[in-house]
């Protein structure tokens, strides 16, 4: 494992953290996360539908977008990460990714065919895998070792209240303007404004520098990362070929009669219960450790995945979206403490390969559920209990926190 410790990093006083007992930059950095993803929730939220019905694409190819887009928002994790580390800076490559996904959104303004709706999904998501590992070290930094699973839940809540007020947002337009192709466009207009938006308040936030490592390239950055960190990427790993695109569980959701209107307060719903679980479970992962936090979310996505298998009325579904809320906030959130509790020096490279593998699996694993969800869409909800078991007991059998005291 990795010898280095926290020391070179900053302790963060009492006097320096606001009344939610977390240092003011994971607010602001939240801030800004929760302006992007009311932005891109907008579009997301309707993203699956208006692609299938308005568009006329299949299921089965949403499968394969959902899979690149997934892949796309992970390409450059690791780039990203090695660059940050390798420089010391996160300020310039996290606002570069937050440029890059907002410049993306303009296709959606000159096309809605499936080529280009296509192109959109896949081009934002590289702005998401530039800017993900030097925000995410960023986090790391500012945040007290004994209260980081807080400080990432706190960002996390942020995060996902953007993906409250996105689809309430898309919700009214469609409730007034109706759900014609039109308003989808004008839609895609308001999104552009807190995207934006975002840009500026980063641009505002003063830098925090890591401890530059200007001589290691990207295959040396990998080899002196810590076995541990390397133990639960392979855990990950197989836990990424159950986690298909969240857009699968939106169309289950239609199969039993939800409109497209209440899909998206559906929507809304599961990202409530993330916003409200992620401190909780933060401060929960804090007390009993993070390995324990990371299998429980393994357990409740397996007893979501055989829910949403076997859900025969709406209000089943209704239970299952708050559920799948509460597993994103601990995945999400929870599994990037973890990370920077085994690695130290190195975080954003960590953090980045992490996401990297996961995205590359994605991309698989979207393409199966979509074959699957045409044989039947159970099937695709019952393979994916089943990886989750054998990601499970991966994790019990290599334990990554065998050799670090959490």
């Amino acid at each position: 494992m990795n010898s280095n410790s926290d020391e070179h990093i900053p302790k963060v006083h009492d006097s320096e953290r606001n009344k939610l007992g977390v240092h003011p930059e994971v607010i602001k950095l939240g801030f800004v996360s929760l302006l992007t993803d009311l932005s891109s929730e907008m579009i997301f939220a309707v993203f699956a539908v208006f692609f299938t019905t308005v568009a006329g694409a299949s299921a089965a190819l949403l499968g394969v977008v959902e899979g690149c887009a997934d892949f796309s928002a992970s390409s450059l994790n690791y780039f990203a990460g090695w660059l940050s580390d390798r420089t010391g800076k996160r300020k310039i490559f996290a606002l570069a990714g937050y440029t890059f996904s907002t410049l993306a959104k303009l296709i959606l303004i000159v096309s809605s065919s499936v080529v280009g709706l296509s192109v959109f999904r896949v081009v934002e998501r590289l702005g998401k895998s530039f800017r993900g590992p030097p925000r995410d070290a960023w986090l790391a930094a500012v945040a007290d070792k004994q209260t980081r699973g807080y400080s990432f839940g706190v960002h996390k809540a942020l995060d996902k209240t953007g993906a409250i007020l996105g689809p309430l947002v898309a919700y009214g337009l469609l409730w007034w303007l109706g759900e014609g192709a039109a308003t989808f466009r004008t839609l895609f207009w308001v999104a552009l404004i807190p995207a934006l938006l975002s840009i500026v308040v980063l641009n505002r936030v003063n830098e925090r520098a890591g401890k530059p490592h200007p001589r290691e390239n990207l295959a040396h950055s990998w080899a002196i990362l810590s076995p541990a960190f390397k133990r639960y990427l392979a855990t990950a790993g197989i836990f990424s070929l159950a986690y298909f695109s969240y857009s699968f569980l939106l169309l289950r959701a239609h199969t039993l009669g939800f409109d497209v209107k209440e899909i998206v307060l559906l929507y809304a719903l599961s990202n409530i219960a993330c916003v409200l679980a992620a401190p909780l479970t933060g401060k929960l992962g804090d007390h009993i450790g993070r390995s324990r936090i990371i299998l429980l979310s393994y357990l409740i996505y397996l007893l979501m995945s055989l829910g949403f298998a076997f859900a025969s009325s709406q209000w089943q579904i209704i239970v299952l979206f708050v559920v799948y809320g509460v597993f994103y906030s601990i995945d999400e959130a929870q599994s990037k403490a973890f990370i920077a509790d085994l690695e130290h020096e190195r975080r954003a490279s960590a953090i980045g390969m992490y996401n990297f593998v996961t995205g590359i699996i994605y991309l698989p694993a979207s393409m199966i559920a979509g074959a699957l969800w045409l044989f039947h869409p159970a099937a695709a909800f019952i393979v994916a209990a089943f990886i989750t078991s054998l990601a499970m007991a991966s994790f019990v059998i290599l334990r990554p926190d065998r050799y670090f005291h959490l």
